[in-house]
Parts: structure tokens; sequence; C-alpha cells
């Protein structure tokens, strides 16, 4: 199968890497995945500051790297929530919870075209010690780390 998924990446953390397994899984060895990764310009619309697009995307290659897939992949620069999605041959979509919608959207916008719609695989989103998601704003505020442990205020003095 070839599967696709996206995001910007940022800091890399369990729900992102358990995303990343998913699509992995799906495509079995002899499928292909891509992993669109947002570029700078779209990743700064966010609410918090973003790495620069090469280090997301060395990070990336690290985690995907320590997984050892047999499976083919390579990353796309995305400039838009959709990237390829919408013109592309592919299977299935992986998402998360929180960008079902966007799953969603991308199957619309296929239909008006003329395109079949593909599969939605959706993760639940990982939760941290407090039970809330794990996200990438709430790293960058301090509140948790990438594995969603709670990081307390005796922790940020040492």
């Amino acid at each position: 199968m070839k599967i696709m998924v996206g995001g910007t990446f940022d800091p890399l953390h369990d729900g992102h890497r358990l995303l990343i397994r998913r699509a992995f899984d799906l495509a079995t060895p002899e499928g292909m995945v891509i992993i669109g990764l947002t570029c700078d310009s779209f990743a700064n619309l966010k609410v918090h500051p973003i790495h620069p697009y090469e280090d997301r995307r060395r990070d990336l290659v690290a985690f995907i790297t320590s997984l050892n897939p047999c499976t083919k992949w390579e990353i796309e620069e995305l400039h838009d929530q959709y990237g390829s999605t919408l013109n592309a041959d592919f299977d299935a979509l992986v998402v998360s919870e929180e960008t079902f919608p966007v799953g969603q959207s991308i199957n619309q916008k296929r239909r008006e075209r003329g395109k079949s719609c593909v599969e939605i695989h959706m993760i639940r989103c990982v939760l941290a010690e407090d039970g809330r998601w794990i996200s990438s704003t709430r790293i960058w505020r301090g509140e948790i780390d990438t594995h969603g442990k709670i990081i307390s205020k005796s922790d940020e003095k040492e």
C-alpha cells in the first residue's frame, strides 16, 4: 500500500512517532510511505516558534532511520495542508483525531476533482501524564516533555 501522512513534527513527540509508525505498519514492506513535512512559511503560521525545515527534516529522518524500515519512504515538502494528496495516486492517509477533518476535506476535494477517495486511518491522540493530549504547543509552553511527562516547576530550576 502507498500511505501518506503529514505534519510539522516540531518538536517530534510520542504522538507524531505513533502516527509515523502506523503509516509504516499499514504500508507493509512492499509498500511506500510519503511523509509530508510543512515548509517554513506554512509552519510559521503556528502560534508557537518552529525550528527551521532542515532541522525538522533531520530529526524526522533520524527517527525513521531508527525504525529500520524495510518499506520505501520519502519526505515531501508541504506548502499547504494538502500537499500532493489531492492529485496523487495512493491508498490511505494516516491522521490523528485532531487532523481527521483535514483527511475528510482531502477526500471531498478528491471527489470534486474526479479522483477516488482514499482510506482514512485515524489514530487516537497520545495522552500525557495528566490525561490531556500531547501537543507541540504544550511542549513549547514547557508544560510537558516530548513523551508527555509533566514538567514541574522544580524540574525547571534544576
